[in-house]
């Protein structure tokens, strides 16, 4: 099992409404370049919404729920097959996006305890919780050249140290997709005066 955060993301870092629906100053940043960087399978989920599950914060989950039902492409159809689990305190009724559930329980443990692999889409509060259970294990950032200068970052201040695994960069669009996988455990090594500069 995994834990795969996928994220539409600017050059600082901003991942916080980038379609605009959340109505901030800055929102709207990632369709602005047009629909062939946002559209379609960008994050290469693939086999995931075969065999995985989604988790979706409250928030994202409703902003989904109003727009992939109405879709009928082949990779709408598979966003609304794939199994939804939403974690949310306030909301009793995911009638609305077919294959929606409540979690039950506490976060870290559900997916600790969840056999698939799990994809985060957007929900940073879910992401930031994930973080801070050391539960992420890879990340599919799509990074559009845009510098929005505020807004709820990815990996905020006081963010632990990590060191990551480029598995690959691609343009896709006006975008670049990048994966990052955990590296090893181990920190890496100081490199000898003699081989700066």
């Amino acid at each position: 099992m995994r834990v795969i955060v996928i994220e539409f993301i600017t050059l600082d870092g901003v991942i916080e409404d980038p379609d605009g629906s959340g109505g901030t100053p800055t929102g709207g940043w990632a369709f602005r370049h047009g629909p062939e960087s946002v559209a379609g399978d960008k994050f290469r989920l693939g086999p995931l919404l075969n065999d995985g599950v989604l988790l979706l914060g409250r928030t994202t989950w409703e902003l989904f729920s109003r727009l992939w039902p109405t879709r009928d492409d082949p990779f709408s159809r598979r966003m609304n097959a794939v199994e939804k689990l939403v974690v949310s305190r306030t909301l009793t009724d995911t009638s609305a996006w077919s294959n929606s559930s409540l979690l039950d329980g506490d976060l870290a443990d559900a997916v600790k305890q969840e056999q698939r692999d799990v994809v985060v889409a957007g929900s940073v509060g879910v992401v930031h919780a994930l973080m801070d259970h050391d539960l992420v294990d890879e990340y599919r950032l799509l990074t559009f050249p845009t510098v929005v200068g505020r807004g709820r970052r990815l990996f905020p201040d006081g963010t632990a140290p990590a060191y990551w695994r480029t598995l690959s960069a691609e343009p896709t669009g006006a975008a670049v997709l990048s994966r990052y996988a955990r590296a090893s455990a181990k920190t890496p090594s100081t490199a000898p005066a003699s081989a700066i500069g």
